[in-house]
C-alpha cells in the first residue's frame, strides 16, 4: 500500500456549492490508483464538503435554498457577528454538513453513484480561497 497526498485550492464565488469532482478524479488518475480509498478534508470553519446530485442544477439550487431558509442571516439571537452578518450562519451551516469525506476507488475511478458529485460548499457571502486536503491510500 502507498499513501499519496495533495493539497488542492479552489476559488469560490460566495455562498453556494462548487462542483470539484473532476479535479479530484484528475489527481487520482495522475497517481494511477486502480483500487484504494480517497479521503478529503477541508480545514475551514465556514465551508464544508458534501456529496449531492450533480446532474440537474435544480437539485443544487434546492440544497442551497434549504440552507438559506434553515440558517438565515441577520437573526437577533446571533452573538458571533464580528465578521459580518454571515459569520454565525456560516459556522452553523458547516456544523450541519461535513468537513471530510471518504470515497472508495475502484477500477481507477471514484465509486460515486451515477448522479453523485463532490461539492465544496461555501457558506460565506464573499469569495474565498479554500484548500481541500486530498489523501489517497493506493492498494498495490
Amino acid at each position: 500500500m502507498e499513501w499519496l497526498k495533495e493539497n488542492l485550492s479552489f476559488n469560490t464565488h460566495g455562498k453556494g456549492m462548487l462542483l470539484i469532482t473532476r479535479e479530484i478524479e484528475r489527481q487520482i488518475q495522475s497517481w494511477d490508483i486502480q483500487e484504494g480509498m480517497c479521503f478529503l478534508y477541508i480545514p475551514h470553519a465556514s465551508a464544508s464538503l458534501t456529496i449531492s446530485e450533480s446532474y440537474d442544477p435544480s437539485a443544487q439550487q434546492d440544497v442551497e435554498a434549504f440552507y438559506e431558509y434553515t440558517v438565515p442571516e441577520n437573526q437577533p439571537w446571533y452573538r458571533h457577528t464580528l465578521e459580518g452578518a454571515d459569520d454565525s450562519p456560516s459556522h452553523i451551516r458547516a456544523t450541519l454538513t461535513q468537513p471530510s469525506l471518504c470515497i472508495p476507488i475502484d477500477d481507477g475511478r471514484l465509486s460515486l453513484g451515477t448522479w453523485q458529485g463532490i461539492f465544496l460548499f461555501e457558506h460565506r457571502a464573499r469569495s474565498q480561497r479554500r484548500r481541500v486536503l486530498l489523501r489517497c491510500l493506493k492498494v498495490s
